[in-house]
């Protein structure tokens, strides 16, 4: 993993150079006002909700700041305030390794933002520090600290779909689920991030204040395989958001919806949540037609939403699962049959002949005995219901 780079042996400017030239660029980029003086002691980050590993102590280095997120904080408005540029969060991003995928950031997160990188953002510079020479070190290619783009992140695990072959109600009661009862607003049926709800378990059932739990919605009952006739593969379920137990009383809890991408409702379902791993993009390179297809391949049976096309960035159900051989981490390739004729003109039916052809790719993420959920990765063509594919 890429780590902050320093100056040169040599090359690092005075303290009263660099102080100088803080004070200089403090009239260009308004945050540079509210800067944090650096401390010999670390700094003790208050324990919050957060989906990183962030550092429970930190400590500024000269000429830094700590930032902490504030909600609807993101690091490209952050480095606006802070850096004079908004194209320059990846530099906030270098400096917080901790931060697996920058496009979420939490309530509470500490950031370390090193002020000086604000000369290189801010526009025109007074004369005192526009000579000042930049770090020799650093990385000309801004692709250089972007971390490998992924296959699967935690905004794809809180829209997966799946489907429970005994039936929504019976998998919910495996799990202990507790139901959504009531929200803060009566006046509003269908909630979001931020609003404050009620469930129906409390410490009787060992819920406590700081427990998250995942919202899991019934999308379809009795979902039918698209080409075999009478055959129901189950009912299928959304993953919908996350929440967070703020209060916890004896029968009953207050929580608040901390990430949805659905909107919540009074009936919704809440199991315990179990952080998910983000999985790298693994992109399959035998692309060669016609593609050959496994013996184990799979049929596309439901697209989330209900959806007749999917691409990429979608999420898909398909019919075979751990009884097949399928397991999380594989990467199939959609596949689509194409049909042509071989015959002479004029015949009443032409003889015709087939081959398969490449389409798309697909990343395997959650598998049951009988089906798997995969997110679509890449498309050159609509994927649909009935589409092909194999290991």
């Amino acid at each position: 993993m890429h780590q902050p780079t320093r100056l040169l042996a040599g090359r690092m400017p005075s303290l009263a150079a660099r102080s100088c030239l803080l004070a200089a660029l403090a009239f260009l980029v308004p945050g540079l006002k509210a800067q944090q003086a650096a401390t010999a002691d670390p700094v003790k980050v208050e324990a919050h909700s957060s989906k990183w590993d962030y550092p429970k102590e930190i400590k500024v280095p000269e000429g830094s700041r700590t930032h902490i997120v504030q909600k609807g904080d993101t690091l490209w408005d952050l480095s606006g305030k802070y850096l004079g540029n908004p194209y320059a969060w990846p530099q906030i991003w270098e400096l917080n390794q901790w931060i697996k995928d920058p496009h979420w950031i939490y309530p509470g997160d500490p950031l370390i933002i090193d002020l000086a990188r604000a000369v290189a953002t801010a526009g025109n510079l007074p004369e005192d520090v526009a000579n000042l020479q930049p770090d020799q070190q650093r990385r000309a290619d801004p692709s250089a600290v972007r971390r490998p783009e992924l296959g699967f992140s935690f905004q794809d695990f809180i829209q997966l779909p799946f489907v429970a072959s005994n039936g929504a109600e019976a998998h919910y009661k495996g799990l202990g689920a507790f139901t959504i009862t009531s929200n803060k607003r009566e006046d509003r049926q269908y909630l979001g991030e931020g609003e404050t709800i009620y469930l129906n378990g409390g410490s009787d059932q060992g819920v406590k204040a700081g427990d998250r739990f995942l919202i899991l919605k019934t999308a379809v009952k009795q979902l039918m395989h698209p080409t075999i006739p009478k055959k129901p593969l189950g009912d299928v379920i959304h993953q919908i958001g996350v929440v967070r137990v703020t209060l916890a009383q004896a029968k009953g809890s207050v929580a608040v919806i901390e990430r949805s991408l659905d909107t919540v409702q009074a009936g919704d379902r809440l199991v315990k949540f179990d952080e998910p791993s983000n999985i790298p993009l693994k992109l399959r390179t035998d692309l060669a037609e016609p593609v050959k297809v496994a013996a184990n391949a799979a049929m596309v049976v439901y697209s989330r939403g209900g959806k007749q096309y999917s691409a990429g960035g979608d999420m898909i159900v398909v019919d075979k699962g751990t009884n097949d051989g399928i397991k999380v981490g594989d990467v199939l390739l959609a596949t689509r049959v194409k049909t042509f004729p071989v015959g002479p003109d004029g015949e009443k039916v032409p003889a015709t002949s087939s081959t398969t052809y490449y389409i798309g790719q697909a990343l395997v993420v959650r598998t049951d005995a009988q089906t798997s959920s995969c997110r679509v990765l890449r498309s050159i063509e609509e994927i649909k219901n009935g589409d092909t594919l194999t290991p």
